[in-house]
């Protein structure tokens, strides 16, 4: 499916005189993760290029970059989409964040920790759970996890993560009930905030690989029922 450079423009004013296809990257990869560019969708050169101001080459090399992240796929002859996870790339996403989120929470140390950050997208998720933006309550929960990494302190596990969860939002946007596949888990986000508060790391961490678990089989099953071919797109 064709797409013009919609949601892009406010993007021009982030580029300023410094453009780069990194920071063009970064805009694109934001852009996917909050839905405007679904599973499946054609980006098209002239018209994202133009809405971001910047040349075809420099584009080009940004999608590259997404690519690598395993956002994007060029298909030989009829350009570059936003790809469609398989079945097993969700599985193996779930994988990598039970072994990266419960090693961060095991390894915290003394109490207390800094919650800011968690703090506030636990408060971000129950202000769009009132609303019914259930859009919403998934990016709230996206920042959550991504708080909860950024306890570790480390620059490369944050930046790790950043791909692992944008790559998670292609599954959930191939959802048809976004309610089913968040609501439950604003409470479990508040248990796992309130556990870490009272310093009981063990806990934590416990809740935090239940929860885990729960959520790979539902997002699994939910995305089998959209998703029939488990073998990825071509790269």
């Amino acid at each position: 499916m064709a797409t013009t450079g919609g949601g892009l423009a406010d993007g021009r004013a982030l580029l300023g005189r410094t453009s780069t296809a990194e920071r063009i990257a970064d805009i694109l990869r934001t852009r996917i993760a909050e839905g405007y560019f679904p599973p499946g969708t054609r980006l098209s050169e002239e018209s994202i290029g133009g809405a971001l101001g910047v040349s075809r080459n420099t584009l080009r090399e940004a999608f590259r970059l997404l690519a690598h992240e395993r956002l994007l796929v060029h298909e030989l002859n009829r350009g570059v989409f936003v790809r469609v996870l398989a079945v097993d790339d969700v599985v193996d996403i779930y994988r990598t964040r039970q072994l990266v989120e419960c090693a961060v929470v095991h390894d915290l140390g003394e109490p207390p920790f800094a919650l800011d950050g968690l703090i506030e997208a636990v408060a971000e998720g129950e202000r769009h759970a009132g609303r019914g933006d259930w859009k919403g309550v998934s990016t709230a929960n996206i920042h959550f996890h991504r708080e909860l990494v950024a306890l570790a302190g480390s620059e490369r596990t944050d930046e790790l993560m950043r791909g692992v969860l944008a790559e998670l939002r292609l599954a959930f946007h191939m959802v048809d009930d976004p309610r089913t596949l968040h609501d439950r888990y604003l409470m479990r986000n508040r248990q796992i905030l309130d556990a870490l508060r009272a310093g009981e790391r063990t806990t934590a961490e416990r809740l935090l690989a239940d929860y885990l678990d729960d959520s790979r089989a539902e997002l699994v099953e939910a995305y089998a029922d959209r998703v029939t071919d488990s073998t990825p797109p071509p790269a």
